[in-house]
């Protein structure tokens, strides 16, 4: 964030200045005026030559956040005052812009504001699931208990991104490497070759012609196919960040033959978790549903679950819109209808997300152990198909020159 050198006036006329930390002007001035300071000048402060300073490190990643959140829990169950909470944690973090971010917290709790609406102006730290659940157990007297399930929450959203990761990661990896050894092999090996199939003046099979071909292309036009491989990215991400292209591009993620099974259980998973932790909170069931929605990570999912709040704003049950729906599968609706109608949808979507989250792992585990010895296969297959088109002239060749 910005460092500013501010002038402006205190409730007794006297002129005051200083320098604070603020994401814009707009938060330095309200930020001075639960100071009871009214702002009256501003500048934002610059390095050297002109250029803002540089800072290191990057936002809080959710492990900061988890870690911070069971801290806190555990503070506030053992009696410790919420500012003083604020302060041994701040002074104890690591990352700069989570500390900085802490102690803007706390001088927002010391001037009187309640600590959702403190955290709420970070939103890059602290998200509306976390607010909201936050303000519920200020609400009820329950923070100690609210922070609890924060940290179990974002632990398990950890665990499951991590497994996500783990399923996506290790396939484009192979494909990268993959590709690069092949392209070298075709920019640098395979030219040598064809100069010495020149010189022979040999017939060529047809493997051979094709895998120089390919040599020949790659050389000529590899700069122009790392610049069009560039050029498809930023279009594919540009129609991605509109509406169309990302419901179109996470339809086709859900109807995916191998990875759409696992996104669905994962999409599951996230919304069963998510919409539990927050029931158990307090919070609205409305207001559960939009937050869920908006951290679903999928359009179609978000598109489902806006439907369901939709449907109960109109008086209607959960079921009907989520049956209607044909993302969720008919048990996770047979059994949220269940839970629904013996007032214990909490606990059913707990156990919901216990089961699809081990379902999870044991989709990633199996998907990891198929994938590995596939990806050799191909890797090889392909690598050894070019070597031995390679030799296949030489062979010939060989074979020619013994039968003489």
């Amino acid at each position: 964030m910005p460092n500013f050198r501010f002038k402006g006036r205190n409730r007794q006329g006297e002129m005051v200045s200083g320098e604070r930390v603020a994401d814009n002007r707009q938060a330095l001035a309200m930020a001075l005026r639960r100071e009871q300071i009214f702002l009256m000048d501003a500048e934002e402060k610059k390095a050297k030559g002109g250029l803002r300073s540089i800072e290191f490190g990057g936002n809080p990643t959710p492990k900061d956040v988890a870690v911070f959140t069971r801290q806190f829990s555990v503070m506030i169950d053992s009696g410790v005052p919420l500012v003083q909470c604020l302060q041994i944690l701040g002074d104890t973090q690591e990352n700069k812009k989570f500390k900085e971010c802490l102690n803007a917290v706390r001088k927002d709790v010391e001037s009187g504001n309640n600590l959702a609406a403190a955290m709420k102006m970070h939103p890059r730290v602290f998200d509306d699931l976390y607010t909201n659940m936050v303000a519920a157990g200020e609400a009820g007297g329950i923070l100690d208990t609210i922070f609890q399930r924060l940290s179990v929450y974002i632990e398990k959203a950890v665990k499951l991104k991590r497994a996500v990761q783990s399923a996506m990661v290790y396939p484009i990896a192979v494909v990268i490497i993959a590709g690069g050894v092949i392209t070298l092999i075709l920019w640098k090996v395979v030219p040598a070759f064809t100069e010495l199939f020149n010189s022979m003046q040999v017939t060529l099979p047809l493997p051979t012609r094709i895998v120089i071909g390919a040599s020949g292309f790659v050389g000529s036009y590899g700069l122009f196919i790392i610049i069009g491989f560039g050029v498809l990215g930023a279009v594919f991400r540009s129609y991605y960040r509109t509406p169309k292209g990302r419901h179109m591009v996470d339809k086709i993620l859900l109807k995916a033959p191998i990875f759409g099974p696992l996104l669905r259980k994962i999409a599951v998973a996230r919304f069963t978790r998510t919409m539990a932790t927050l029931i158990a909170s307090g919070v609205p069931i409305l207001d559960c549903l939009d937050i869920t929605a908006h951290t679903s990570g999928n359009a179609i999912v978000e598109e489902a679950i806006l439907t369901v709040k939709r449907a109960i704003e109109e008086g209607r049950t959960i079921v009907e819109p989520l049956k209607a729906s044909g993302v969720f599968p008919n048990m996770v609706v047979s059994m949220i209808g269940v839970g629904e109608q013996a007032g214990a949808l909490e606990t059913m979507l707990t156990k919901i997300a216990d089961f699809y989250e081990e379902e999870v792992d044991a989709a990633v585990g199996d998907l990891m152990t198929a994938m590995e010895p596939a990806m050799i296969v191909v890797l090889g297959v392909t690598v050894g198909g070019i070597v031995i088109s390679m030799y296949l002239p030489i062979f010939t060749l060989v074979g020619q020159l013994s039968s003489k």
